[in-house]
């Protein structure tokens, strides 16, 4: 007797926790359209979804929008909360910029004084989440700049995307597409996982497709995007360094950089890896800024301080961008606010580039360069293969390169280059080994020009070449390097040509 009612009991106690989990698992879904938002692409629906988005926050869980075009303005995105987007659900923002209040990030950034708007603003928050099979969509084409003027033209136009000292953010599923400006900004933030979206960025002047500005740990995974301005973008507009941070498995487009690290430096960029990606021409022909099949695949950028260290870029297809690979050491100085101190130079070091196939380039070449007083130290570039246009001009081995120290760092800015594979000037410790390069049509000029650099090897050379090439590689101003088990093709004049402030070279056991 006894035992039937303790047994009682205990059924009892089982089945209210089954009722309470039930509720509590039912609670956790909150259908924006119960709250009043309604999906005919007309109603104004911020007010509506922002209310279930502070309910879920009471209780943490899901803000659920099934079918249909839900148009909203500024939504703030709060602790605990996903959105769910299921397939066939839109969030179309407000074509209207007056909408989209002015919002303080709360950290001092270069852009704070224009950059003030988004749809989805989250500030401040943990454990957040955007995910489902729906599309987010800016109609960024809407928002008309009347202005050419820096910084009003970037005014008045809204992020898709604005994550400020966030931790544990995953975006993921989910389409993005038609920006005012960026798609999606992450500032000071930690523990981002981004992961198979899609993206569309060809609505407006500076789309690019992503920018991680001094944010840690993060993983970028199986995104495939387009875009007209920058991809891929580590950024530091601030002290905050951006750091420990992985890319992979991802299909880019960008009339501009495909991924890009920059411009903006201020704190910098460390321990970072991109690997099995694939760069190839956008989809979309006309262009805002750059060009159809980019400016360039992989930018490597330091121009305003910080430190760019311990990269490693591995197993890469490029195809199409005018230059594949650009590294580039510069002293624009930029202060990051009124209030800080003009920058030094920074450093780059420690940058591993490795297992690189890279087709249909224009005659440009590749550019790593340092600058007179900051040299870049300890690059490596290993199983490179490079296809260029060809030029068949003469060049001038004489003439300097111009330095543009101070100047906007981009892939093109020394114009054609006189080697058509790598352009390497101020370096330090550099190591070229296995490296092809090829050209489509006759091309006379060097395949590789080492310039004002101190400790280097190229091994493993196969550089194409005619009757015109004075030499396959051109060694200036530099000393201390090794060069050995290289091949080439004839009729090259000479494999190697040294300039006469050139010392301690040594080629195949035979010092020169």
């Amino acid at each position: 007797m006894k035992g039937n009612l303790i047994l009682r009991k205990r059924l009892m106690l089982a089945c209210w926790l089954l009722i309470i989990n039930f509720s509590s698992l039912h609670a956790q879904v909150y259908d924006v359209t119960r709250f009043g938002a309604i999906g005919d692409s007309i109603t104004d629906n911020t007010l509506f979804i922002q209310k279930a988005i502070d309910s879920c926050a009471e209780t943490g869980g899901k803000v659920y929008f099934p079918r249909g075009i839900f148009l909203t303005a500024t939504l703030y995105l709060k602790s605990h909360v996903t959105l769910d987007l299921s397939g066939g659900a839109v969030i179309l923002g407000i074509a209207d910029f007056k909408k989209y209040p002015y919002l303080n990030a709360g950290i001092h950034f270069y852009g704070e004084d224009w950059a003030k708007q988004s749809l989805i603003f989250c500030k401040d928050q943990e454990d957040v989440s955007i995910e489902g099979n729906g599309i987010i969509d800016g109609q960024g084409a809407k928002f008309i700049t009347a202005t050419i003027k820096k910084p009003d033209r970037y005014k008045n136009r809204p992020y898709l995307l604005w994550f400020i000292n966030c931790k544990n953010i995953s975006v993921k599923g989910i389409q993005l597409r038609n920006s005012a400006f960026w798609m999606q900004h992450y500032l000071g933030c930690e523990y981002v996982n981004i992961n198979g979206i899609k993206i569309w960025n060809h609505s407006n002047k500076n789309n690019d497709m992503m920018d991680i500005d001094g944010c840690k740990y993060v993983t970028i995974s199986n995104v495939i995007g387009d875009s007209d301005d920058d991809g891929i973008t580590i950024k530091s507009t601030s002290p905050l360094l951006s750091e420990h941070i992985t890319i992979t498995n991802c299909v880019l487009s960008s009339h501009c950089n495909a991924l890009k690290f920059g411009t903006e430096s201020t704190g910098g960029f460390r321990n970072i890896t991109v690997s099995n990606c694939i760069i190839k021409p956008s989809a979309q022909l006309s262009t805002i800024y750059g060009k159809p099949a980019g400016n360039s695949g992989i930018s490597l950028e330091l121009v305003d301080g910080g430190i760019m260290e311990n990269v490693t870029v591995d197993n890469i297809v490029i195809e199409g961008p005018q230059v594949p690979l650009f590294i580039r050491l510069g002293n624009r100085a930029r202060k990051y606010i009124d209030a800080a101190k003009v920058p030094l130079p920074g450093k780059i070091r420690n940058i591993n580039i490795s297992n690189i196939i890279a087709t249909s380039a224009d005659e440009t070449g590749c550019s790593f360069t340092g600058i007179e007083k900051a040299a870049i130290e300890n690059i490596s570039l290993s199983n490179i293969s490079i296809e260029t246009s060809g030029s068949d001009e003469p060049v001038d081995l004489s003439k300097p390169v111009e330095e543009k120290e101070s100047e906007y760092p981009e892939a093109a800015m020394f114009g054609k280059l006189p080697s058509y594979g790598f352009f390497i000037r101020y370096a330090r410790d550099i190591k070229l080994s296995n490296i092809t390069i090829r050209s489509k049509n006759k091309e006379v000029r060097p395949g590789i020009i080492v310039d004002k650099t101190d400790r280097f090897l190229l091994t493993g050379l196969d550089i194409q070449s005619v009757s015109d090439t004075k030499a396959a590689v051109y060694i200036n101003s530099s000393s201390n390097g090794v060069i050995k088990n290289n091949l080439h093709h004839y009729p090259v004049q000479q494999f190697l040509l040294k300039g006469q402030l050139s010392a301690n070279i040594e080629t195949d056991s035979i010092k020169k």
